[in-house]
């Protein structure tokens, strides 16, 4: 039967008495903190007005329901254009791996779409889509705000989920491809089975964090007239003159966004916990 050392037991007694004298650091700064933080705030001479406008717990009830009826749309359009968005990055990405010269056309086009989106602004993608594409009357195109809005927000991701992908095929090791193509697969199978499983499983943490990003500019769909968690704040500041809605709709964003964050985060320290152990990526 297997008896710890006296040695081992004062080294595990020691390392128990640091993690509580740590935590009770910790905890005493941080409150501390927070009391400093809270009596600058609340003792400035500007406090009473800013409360009232911003922290009204009146307006914020009046405010919370329909902040969560916008709410939504603002999930519903993080989903399915979080879809959209993956599969046209990866299309877009695999497009730019292409080799050889007869693929030289759809490079150069994916890499100018790349170019274009990330370098414009999404506020102004989103301007150009939802008041842009009504105003050439074309027949057969919607002229939904939402539709237009979500739009805009997959041409300007998918850039971005375009470049992760990228960079994800490209760090798998040309040997990979040359033991594939031994064995007798194909280019397209080559890039199905061997390459795109190994690259999407290392950019799974960009990824993830390019959709907490999509999900807070979804809000963003306001400006051209959808009624989302923003728009429904913004109409009853329009007509009460009190900011407090916005602050609910601020918090309610950062509620949802939090958990994908830890999600990410759990992600991400698991991913590099398998690697620095040898596991697979």
């Amino acid at each position: 039967m297997y008896r710890p050392s006296a040695r081992r037991i004062e080294r595990e007694r020691h390392k128990r008495t640091r993690a509580r004298r740590a935590t009770a650091i910790a905890t005493i700064s941080t409150v501390v903190t927070a009391a400093v933080l809270y009596l600058v705030v609340t003792g400035s001479p500007g406090w009473p007005a800013t409360k009232k406008a911003f922290f009204s717990a009146h307006y914020a009830r009046m405010a919370f329901p329909k902040v969560m009826d916008g709410l939504w749309l603002n999930i519903r359009l993080m989903v399915i254009c979080g879809a959209i968005i993956l599969v046209l990055g990866m299309l877009i990405a695999i497009t730019r791996t292409l080799r050889g010269p007869v693929f030289f056309p759809l490079r150069a086009l994916a890499t100018a779409y790349v170019d274009f989106f990330r370098g414009l602004p999404l506020i102004i993608c989103l301007l150009m889509v939802v008041f842009g594409v009504p105003a050439l009357r074309l027949q057969g195109v919607t002229v939904n705000p939402v539709i237009l809005g979500g739009t805009a927000l997959v041409l300007t991701y998918s850039a971005y989920v375009a470049e992760v992908f990228r960079a994800g095929i490209e760090t798998v090791h040309p040997s990979q491809r040359a033991a594939a193509r031994s064995l007798g697969l194909s280019g397209p199978q080559t890039m199905r089975f061997v390459v795109l499983p190994q690259a999407v499983r290392r950019v799974v943490p960009p990824l993830l964090n390019d959709l907490v990003s999509l999900q807070k500019d979804t809000g963003l769909v306001s400006i051209g007239g959808a009624v989302d968690a923003v728009h429904a704040a913004d109409i009853i500041v329009g007509k009460y003159f009190n900011y407090t809605p916005y602050v609910v709709a601020g918090l309610v964003f950062v509620a949802l966004t939090i958990p994908m964050t830890r999600f990410t985060d759990w992600v991400t320290a698991r991913m590099y916990r398998r690697q620095s152990q040898g596991g697979t990526v």
